[in-house]
């Protein structure tokens, strides 16, 4: 179940309080046409976009866009900052979080230059908010304190309660953390109490009863469920506790108060049109029947929770329908649904994952890549090896020719074996030698392998100009539950056997596979001035052969693979990590805002900065795509790569923005 979070329509209600009254949009919007005061009508702009976010959100964004132009022009930056917060809310509940992040930061920016303690912890709370949905959980704790400190600073209840029950929510995403989101909570419920802020007492009794749900103190959750459902009665918000106190009857075996408590909530549900509320509700009473053994009613209600939150674009509650369908199909003896639904399951896990594990399972996948090779590294010593016991047996042999130098014949005959033995020995040591030179060259690029065979370790080097490829499969883990584990690896070592052809031809240098991602790089170990050149005609190959494949595959009524492609160029740090199971790899923002494009970008197409664009433009035309806001690096423009490549064989592609 989701936990209540965050209240930023709330804090900007609050922050606009007193500047005009609330007016009906039609209202509002008559008013904007007779204003001839140009300040006033920012104003009643920002409450236009913000009337607006309950009922279209592209609407909110125009108003919030034609107030920030205006506030702009007529200098008032207050004005600006507020149009700015409103179309940042905006795209926080399209989910679009970089936008929400960007226009929020922009904001932000102006009150910090206004000193405009009541504007910084308002955005700041909202920034934190934007956080939390991108799982950057650290981020958002900074955020929330900072808030949390300007509000003490004025006084300001709501503020301070809203801030405290946010930091409450942060903690409570782990259970490790829950005692400490405790503690928030019950200090921002008396809080609300005090300023009689019903929403909050609400939300905050919601929270704490769900944390002593989970300790199994039953009876402390029920009273603070109580309170929350007196509070939301006969609204979409009563789902919640309803379904908290259905889940804990089940939890003691009266199955009976769980259906009754889960049906209930997801009457009143359908009643308001409450999609995710619908769809958690159906999920409650799914896992109810699991737990009763009606495996059968239960899939049946996770079908349709999961069709809602796949609507919504719910993903907890997708991350549940999948969970409780692989169990209920196992339980019925249907494992290739089973298997089906427990790869999406895990997909969606390692979607919601935090960024610390996500990065652990990355290390862990290209360890394993690496541990391929360790045969083929350790050729090297046993090269070595070789040459020291053929050395020990040539004195063994000068010993013996001397004391039996008598028996000159035996002694002739005996360097004549010797010698067609050390020859025969010295092209098994350089056929050894030259196969562990291959393999090497296979891992590393070739300066990278002379320079760590002749001196014993590489340097590690810093570019600072270096163009990265990264490309990653369309729904890879839907791909993996349709094939055997050998039809999987054999389509994917095809693709990537593909690649390596391709990059070499365009001069880039492979770096690593991790999992069905692959990356390469142009301009390491040995600088150019063509990288960002070849790297995006590579792409272009790369996606020319995808479309083949694809129009190969539908021949036959199989449906091909989909390919992303992201590009960036930037420094970057190289060089040679581990001791015995070598890699060569790269480091740096570079890398990573090359992943970014790849991951904002779409199947079939090639996505990449506006620093790769700056060097291939006069070559390529390219379509502007927008900007993305890269963590400690600010907004980056993103541009499709309009193919020059004709193929003959392939139907002709378009460019969508």
């Amino acid at each position: 179940m989701i936990r209540f979070t965050i209240f930023l329509l709330v804090i900007l209600f609050s922050a606009l309080a007193g500047q005009a009254q609330n007016y009906e949009i039609e209202n509002l919007k008559k008013q904007i046409s007779n204003q001839a005061d140009d300040s006033l009508k920012v104003n009643d702009l920002i409450k236009l976009g913000t009337n607006y976010l309950n009922e279209d959100l592209n609407e909110s964004i125009r108003y919030g866009i034609q107030g920030q132009k205006l506030a702009s022009k007529i200098h008032f930056p207050i004005g600006e900052a507020y149009s700015l917060k409103v179309i940042g809310l905006a795209y926080f509940y399209k989910d679009n979080y970089p936008e929400a992040s960007t226009h929020f930061k922009r904001s932000l920016k102006i009150f910090d230059s206004l000193n405009y303690k009541v504007g910084i912890a308002n955005i700041l709370s909202s920034l934190g908010s934007t956080n939390i949905r991108g799982s950057d959980y650290t981020q958002a704790i900074d955020y929330f304190l900072r808030s949390l400190k300007i509000s003490e600073e004025l006084n300001d209840s709501l503020r301070i309660g809203t801030a405290l029950t946010n930091i409450g929510d942060v903690y409570s995403k782990k259970p490790e953390t829950e005692d400490k989101a405790l503690q928030y909570y019950l200090k921002a419920l008396p809080i609300f109490r005090a300023i009689k802020y019903e929403d909050g007492e609400g939300i905050a009794s919601m929270n704490i009863g769900e944390i002593y749900k989970n300790k199994k103190l039953y009876d402390s959750a029920f009273l603070y469920f109580d309170e929350s459902l007196e509070i939301y009665r006969g609204t979409k918000d009563a789902c919640f506790p309803l379904n908290l106190i259905g889940e804990i009857y089940a939890e003691q075996g009266d199955f009976d108060q769980a259906m009754m408590y889960s049906n209930k909530a997801l009457e009143i549900a359908e009643k308001q049109d409450g999609k995710l509320e619908i769809a958690q509700s159906l999920l409650s009473l799914a896992a109810i029947q699991n737990k009763m053994g009606n495996h059968r009613a239960s899939i049946q209600l996770f079908l349709k929770g999961e069709a809602i939150a796949k609507k919504i674009d719910a993903k907890p509650e997708l991350k549940l329908a999948y969970e409780g369908l692989a169990r209920s199909y196992a339980k019925i003896g249907e494992f290739k649904k089973a298997y089906g639904y427990d790869t999406l399951y895990s997909s969606m896990k390692d979607t919601l994952y935090n960024v610390d594990n996500d990065k652990k399972i990355q290390q862990l996948q290209f360890n394993f890549d690496l541990g391929k090779k360790e045969n083929e590294i350790d050729l090297l010593t046993a090269d070595q090896a070789l040459k020291e016991a053929t050395i020990q047996r040539q004195r063994i042999v000068n010993y013996a020719a001397g004391v039996t130098g008598f028996l000159l014949i035996l002694v002739i005959l005996g360097f004549y074996n010797r010698y067609k033995y050390v020859r025969k020995t010295n092209k098994i040591i350089k056929d050894e030698r030259d196969r562990s030179q291959d393999l090497l060259l296979n891992i590393l690029p070739e300066e990278t392998a002379r320079e760590l065979e002749t001196n014993g370790h590489a340097k590690t080097r810093f570019y600072d100009d270096v163009t990265v490829l990264f490309t990653d499969f369309k729904g890879f883990s839907t791909i993996a539950g349709k094939l055997t584990p050998i039809q999987l690896v054999a389509e994917l070592n095809e693709y990537f056997m593909a690649f390596d052809e391709i990059i070499v031809k365009h001069n880039l240098e492979k770096i690593k596979t991790i999992g069905d991602a692959y990356m390469c790089a142009g301009g390491i170990p040995t600088a150019n001035e063509t990288h960002a050149l070849d790297a995006v005609k590579a792409a272009l190959a790369m996606q020319a052969y995808m479309q083949k494949r694809q129009l190969e595959k539908s021949l036959t009524g199989i449906a091909g693979w989909e390919l992303r492609i992201g590009i960036h160029t930037g420094p970057v740090v190289a060089g040679v990590v581990g001791k015995k199971k070598y890699a060569y790899d790269i480091w740096g923002d570079t890398v990573n805002i090359a992943s970014r494009m790849e991951s904002n970008g779409e199947p079939g197409k090639v996505n990449i900065s506006a620093a790769t664009y700056r060097q291939i433009s006069e070559h390529y035309p390219c379509l502007h795509r927008g900007k993305i806001s890269a963590k400690n690096i600010g907004e980056i423009d993103m541009y499709f790569v309009e193919s020059t490549v004709k193929n003959s064989e392939l139907r002709p592609t378009t460019i969508n923005a």
